[in-house]
């Protein structure tokens, strides 16, 4: 469980609140039901969820303490959401949900079978998944430009061995875990989108690096950060691969 610079990914998540609010319509809410936002992040999209449950609540989960710290900054006490620091693959909620909503954060589960399972059992029958996260192909240049710094001699000590940051999953697979799990009327879909940061260097270091920044000392962040915008073009453009996954548990 690695920590976040909430603050800045907060001020320029602006292409992941988009997506969010994209996924968010794809639920059919009534208004009094019971959802788990599942990577709550600093709860840009959580209070957009709220928004449509004026009788029900949300069970915000992040496994970085700062974006929950943020989110309930931001969320003002609201007495419809519960927010709590937790991994999701051991997700054990004392209450079955309605719905579960998750935007931009499995892609930083490795295991999605066991993530799949652990989201089956907190849907009650009949409740629906609908999620996005990073897909097969995600960001690949900036996937490959972080890996070569890697080896840059200066970094190669502190992240020699480092594991695997992120999961980009392809369709097929993710297809077969979620029935494996016990979903029905599962779809997947890639979609393409183009992000152009205003703040380069802020956008990567808070969207991508917290991982990298977490085993390198601190005086090396900003050559770490210097290190991958410098193999990539200029200006950045980060090609992005969205996974969308819906799924229903059955009655």
């Amino acid at each position: 469980m690695t920590d976040w610079d909430a603050a800045t990914y907060d001020r320029l998540a602006d292409p992941q609140e988009e997506w969010g609010r994209e996924v968010l319509e794809r639920l059919e809410l009534s208004g009094d039901e019971t959802v788990l936002d599942a990577g709550c992040g600093s709860g840009r999209v959580t209070r957009v969820l709220l928004e449509r449950l004026p009788e029900g609540r949300v069970i915000g989960i992040d496994a970085a303490p700062s974006m929950i710290a943020k989110a309930g900054k931001a969320l003002g006490g609201d007495a419809r959401v519960e927010l709590r620091v937790g991994d999701l693959l051991e997700l054990d909620l004392d209450c079955e949900t309605d719905a579960i909503f998750s935007n931009a954060t499995f892609h930083w589960i490795l295991d999605h079978e066991r993530l799949f399972g652990r989201l089956y059992a907190a849907l009650r029958p009949g409740g629906t998944l609908e999620a996005q996260c990073g897909g097969q192909g995600n960001v690949a240049e900036f996937k490959r430009a972080i890996e070569a710094a890697e080896g840059d001699e200066r970094f190669a000590p502190y992240l020699r061995g480092i594991p695997a940051s992120y999961n980009f999953a392809a369709l097929d697979d993710t297809l077969a875990r979620l029935r494996r799990a016990g979903f029905e009327d599962a779809r997947v879909w890639l979609e393409n989108r183009t992000v152009i940061p205003a703040e380069p260097e802020a956008y990567v270091r808070a969207v991508g690096l917290a991982n990298h920044f977490a085993r390198l000392p601190p005086e090396l962040h900003d050559e770490f950060a210097a290190a991958v915008l410098g193999s990539m073009p200029r200006p950045l453009v980060l090609e992005y691969v969205r996974l969308n996954i819906s799924a229903r548990r059955p009655d």
